[in-house]
């Protein structure tokens, strides 16, 4: 069981991160971590394969100058080796330029399924998955909360507002799995030694067979033209019980078109 899962390297939530003045775009330097919401992808991996007895774990990332820390907390988790997709033609990259290296790095792979996280805790487009599927040709699922191979098929408990659908389809395949699909493993001691030495393939735009016009700034679709704080969270409503309280939270329910 051959899995390819794409994670994103991110500056650490814990710092404070830094806009470019003129770009409006976050500011990629240093050592970039795993992103969270990526592990879950990662570990729904190492479980897949271990399952079926055979196979590897194939972590796809793009990243600014080189950076293979996230990429090494994902090969200390277990994963088999990496590729990695790092070339000054890709800054500035909107999700379809992210998605098009992606898919030519996938294409490098032998994969029988393909996961990744819903969406990045960075951008929060949620457009990657299936504009990856899309360019690759292949099926995708989303919001899946558990995710089950049988023989040639992939089955997924797919999360929705009422609860779950359960989808089916042939693999290969590609899959975008919610937080709570698996409970991450921490990496140990052995790993995090063992994942210095697993072999990560760096790769540049020219190596993907991509024109540089088709990434980065070249190839962007979107333009951020403002970022502006959120507004501070306003103060909550109190009702006190006159003997009507309970009409007046129906009330503001129904205006919050809950009930």
């Amino acid at each position: 069981m051959n899995v390819v899962v794409c994670v994103k390297q991110i500056p650490d939530p814990a710092n404070p991160g830094k806009l470019d003045p003129t770009s409006k775009t976050l500011v990629r330097e240093g050592k970039l971590i795993l992103d969270e919401s990526d592990s879950y992808g990662v570990e729904m991996a190492l479980q897949l394969r271990d399952a079926a007895g055979s196979g590897e774990v194939v972590l796809v990332s793009m990243a600014p100058n080189s950076e293979v820390s996230g990429l090494r907390t994902g090969l200390a988790m277990g994963a088999d080796k990496a590729v990695l997709v790092s070339d000054p033609a890709c800054a500035g990259s909107d999700s379809l330029g992210t998605s098009k290296a992606l898919a030519a790095a996938i294409g490098r792979v032998q994969a029988d399924l393909i996961l990744t996280a819903t969406e990045s805790t960075d951008g929060y487009t949620g457009t990657v998955p299936a504009q990856v599927a899309e360019i690759l040709g292949l099926p995708a699922i989303t919001f899946a909360k558990k995710v089950t191979v049988d023989g040639t098929k992939v089955l997924v408990e797919r999360q929705t507002e009422s609860g779950y659908d359960e989808v089916e389809c042939s693999l290969p395949a590609v899959v975008s799995v919610t937080a709570g699909v698996v409970e991450p493993r921490y990496p140990s001691f052995k790993g995090i030694m063992a994942a210095k030495s697993k072999p990560v393939d760096e790769v540049t735009v020219a190596d993907l067979g991509l024109e540089t016009s088709s990434v980065g700034w070249a190839g962007a679709r979107q333009e951020i033209v403002e970022v502006v704080a959120a507004e501070e969270r306003q103060a909550g409503e109190v009702i006190e019980d006159d003997g009507t309280a309970h009409e007046r939270v129906v009330a503001f329910l129904e205006g919050l078109k809950v009930i």
